[in-house]
Protein backbone atom coordinates (compact mmCIF):
# COMPACT_ATOMS: atom_id res chain seq x y z
CA UNK A 1 0.00 0.00 0.00
CA UNK A 2 1.44 3.36 -0.94
CA UNK A 3 2.09 6.08 1.60
CA UNK A 4 -0.43 8.30 -0.16
CA UNK A 5 -3.14 5.65 0.18
CA UNK A 6 -2.27 5.24 3.88
CA UNK A 7 -2.48 9.02 4.35
CA UNK A 8 -5.89 9.09 2.65
CA UNK A 9 -7.15 6.19 4.80
CA UNK A 10 -5.83 7.94 7.90
CA UNK A 11 -7.57 11.20 6.95
CA UNK A 12 -10.83 9.37 6.26
CA UNK A 13 -10.63 7.58 9.61
CA UNK A 14 -9.92 10.87 11.41
CA UNK A 15 -12.99 12.37 9.69
CA UNK A 16 -15.09 9.36 10.75
CA UNK A 17 -13.75 9.79 14.28
CA UNK A 18 -14.96 13.40 14.33
CA UNK A 19 -18.37 12.64 12.82
CA UNK A 20 -19.20 9.45 14.73
CA UNK A 21 -19.42 11.12 18.18
CA UNK A 22 -21.62 13.84 16.66
CA UNK A 23 -23.94 11.19 15.24
CA UNK A 24 -24.11 9.49 18.65
CA UNK A 25 -24.59 12.75 20.56
CA UNK A 26 -28.29 12.01 21.32
CA UNK A 27 -27.21 8.93 23.31
CA UNK A 28 -26.47 9.98 26.93
CA UNK A 29 -22.74 9.76 27.73
CA UNK A 30 -22.11 8.16 24.32
CA UNK A 31 -18.43 9.12 24.37
CA UNK A 32 -17.74 7.33 27.66
CA UNK A 33 -20.10 4.42 27.00
CA UNK A 34 -19.69 3.67 23.26
CA UNK A 35 -16.13 4.98 22.74
CA UNK A 36 -16.77 6.22 19.18
CA UNK A 37 -13.31 7.78 18.70
CA UNK A 38 -11.52 4.55 19.55
CA UNK A 39 -12.89 2.57 16.61
CA UNK A 40 -11.31 4.59 13.76
CA UNK A 41 -7.97 4.80 15.57
CA UNK A 42 -7.80 1.05 16.14
CA UNK A 43 -8.81 0.44 12.52
CA UNK A 44 -6.09 2.82 11.34
CA UNK A 45 -3.48 0.98 13.40
CA UNK A 46 -4.48 -2.33 11.83
CA UNK A 47 -5.00 -1.09 8.27
CA UNK A 48 -2.22 1.48 7.87
CA UNK A 49 0.29 0.39 10.50
CA UNK A 50 2.91 2.54 12.17
CA UNK A 51 3.25 5.61 12.14
CA UNK A 52 -0.22 6.23 10.71
CA UNK A 53 -2.11 4.62 13.59
CA UNK A 54 -0.10 6.67 16.06
CA UNK A 55 -0.74 9.89 14.09
CA UNK A 56 -4.46 9.11 13.77
CA UNK A 57 -4.71 8.58 17.52
CA UNK A 58 -2.90 11.82 18.30
CA UNK A 59 -4.65 13.96 15.68
CA UNK A 60 -8.23 12.70 16.04
CA UNK A 61 -9.00 14.13 19.50
CA UNK A 62 -7.19 17.37 18.64
CA UNK A 63 -9.16 17.74 15.41
CA UNK A 64 -12.43 16.88 17.11
CA UNK A 65 -11.72 19.36 19.91
CA UNK A 66 -11.00 22.14 17.42
CA UNK A 67 -14.07 21.37 15.28
CA UNK A 68 -16.66 20.41 17.91
CA UNK A 69 -15.21 21.31 21.31
CA UNK A 70 -15.23 17.63 22.28
CA UNK A 71 -13.43 16.14 24.06
CA UNK A 72 -13.34 18.99 26.59
CA UNK A 73 -9.99 20.61 27.34
CA UNK A 74 -9.59 18.76 30.66
CA UNK A 75 -9.76 15.39 28.89
CA UNK A 76 -7.89 16.34 25.72
CA UNK A 77 -4.27 15.52 26.60
CA UNK A 78 -5.01 12.16 28.29
CA UNK A 79 -7.21 11.21 25.32
CA UNK A 80 -4.52 12.19 22.83
CA UNK A 81 -2.07 9.94 24.66
CA UNK A 82 -4.57 7.08 25.05
CA UNK A 83 -5.65 7.10 21.41
CA UNK A 84 -2.09 7.48 20.13
CA UNK A 85 -1.17 4.37 22.14
CA UNK A 86 -4.18 2.53 20.64
CA UNK A 87 -2.98 3.26 17.11
CA UNK A 88 0.63 2.40 17.91
CA UNK A 89 -0.16 -0.75 19.91
CA UNK A 90 -2.66 -2.09 17.37
CA UNK A 91 -0.10 -1.89 14.57
CA UNK A 92 2.84 -3.13 16.68
CA UNK A 93 1.00 -6.03 18.30
CA UNK A 94 -0.51 -7.14 14.99
CA UNK A 95 2.99 -7.34 13.53
CA UNK A 96 4.39 -9.17 16.57
CA UNK A 97 1.69 -11.67 17.52
CA UNK A 98 1.92 -14.82 15.44
CA UNK A 99 -0.31 -17.82 15.93
CA UNK A 100 -1.72 -20.25 13.40
CA UNK A 101 -4.99 -18.33 13.37
CA UNK A 102 -5.37 -14.92 11.74
CA UNK A 103 -8.48 -14.33 13.81
CA UNK A 104 -6.63 -15.11 17.04
CA UNK A 105 -3.80 -12.77 15.98
CA UNK A 106 -6.36 -10.04 15.36
CA UNK A 107 -8.23 -10.50 18.65
CA UNK A 108 -5.04 -10.78 20.73
CA UNK A 109 -3.70 -7.60 19.09
CA UNK A 110 -6.99 -5.76 19.55
CA UNK A 111 -7.38 -6.70 23.21
CA UNK A 112 -3.72 -5.92 23.88
CA UNK A 113 -4.02 -2.50 22.22
CA UNK A 114 -7.20 -1.74 24.15
CA UNK A 115 -5.50 -2.63 27.44
CA UNK A 116 -2.36 -0.62 26.61
CA UNK A 117 -4.39 2.52 25.85
CA UNK A 118 -6.50 2.19 28.97
CA UNK A 119 -3.44 1.64 31.16
CA UNK A 120 -1.74 4.74 29.72
CA UNK A 121 -4.91 6.79 30.30
CA UNK A 122 -5.14 5.56 33.89
CA UNK A 123 -1.48 6.14 34.69
CA UNK A 124 -1.55 9.66 33.24
CA UNK A 125 -4.65 10.54 35.23
CA UNK A 126 -3.29 9.03 38.42
CA UNK A 127 0.11 10.69 38.20
CA UNK A 128 -0.47 13.96 36.34
CA UNK A 129 -3.93 15.10 35.31
CA UNK A 130 -6.03 14.00 38.30
CA UNK A 131 -3.32 13.24 40.83
CA UNK A 132 -4.79 12.56 44.24
CA UNK A 133 -8.34 12.33 42.86
CA UNK A 134 -7.90 9.22 40.73
CA UNK A 135 -7.97 5.73 42.21
CA UNK A 136 -8.04 2.13 41.03
CA UNK A 137 -11.83 1.79 41.58
CA UNK A 138 -12.45 5.00 39.59
CA UNK A 139 -10.19 3.75 36.79
CA UNK A 140 -11.81 0.31 36.68
CA UNK A 141 -15.29 1.83 36.64
CA UNK A 142 -14.52 4.41 33.97
CA UNK A 143 -12.36 2.23 31.74
CA UNK A 144 -14.19 -1.07 31.93
CA UNK A 145 -17.61 -0.97 33.61
CA UNK A 146 -18.97 2.22 32.04
CA UNK A 147 -17.29 1.46 28.73
CA UNK A 148 -18.45 -2.18 28.50
CA UNK A 149 -20.89 -1.50 25.62
CA UNK A 150 -18.14 0.28 23.67
CA UNK A 151 -15.69 -2.53 24.35
CA UNK A 152 -18.24 -5.04 23.05
CA UNK A 153 -18.79 -2.92 19.91
CA UNK A 154 -15.02 -2.79 19.33
CA UNK A 155 -14.63 -6.54 19.78
CA UNK A 156 -17.39 -7.21 17.25
CA UNK A 157 -16.99 -4.39 14.71
CA UNK A 158 -13.22 -4.06 14.32
CA UNK A 159 -12.45 -7.72 13.51
CA UNK A 160 -15.43 -7.79 11.13
CA UNK A 161 -14.17 -4.72 9.25
CA UNK A 162 -10.59 -6.04 9.16
CA UNK A 163 -11.74 -9.42 7.85
CA UNK A 164 -13.86 -7.69 5.18
CA UNK A 165 -10.87 -5.57 4.14
CA UNK A 166 -8.80 -8.74 4.02
CA UNK A 167 -11.31 -10.43 1.71
CA UNK A 168 -11.41 -7.34 -0.50
CA UNK A 169 -7.57 -7.24 -0.50
CA UNK A 170 -7.61 -3.56 0.51
CA UNK A 171 -4.99 -3.72 3.22
CA UNK A 172 -1.62 -5.49 3.05
CA UNK A 173 -1.38 -5.58 6.85
CA UNK A 174 -4.54 -7.66 7.08
CA UNK A 175 -3.44 -10.17 4.44
CA UNK A 176 -1.49 -12.30 6.91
Amino acid sequence: MSNIRKLVYTAILIAIGVVLPIALHPVPNAGQVLLPMHIPVLLCGFVCGFPYGLACGALLPLTSHLVTGMPPSAMLVPMVCELAVYGLAASALYRLIRTKSRTLNLYASLIGAMLCGRIVYGVLNALIFSAGEYSLPIWLTAMFVTALPGIAVQLILIPAVILLLNRAKLSPLTNR
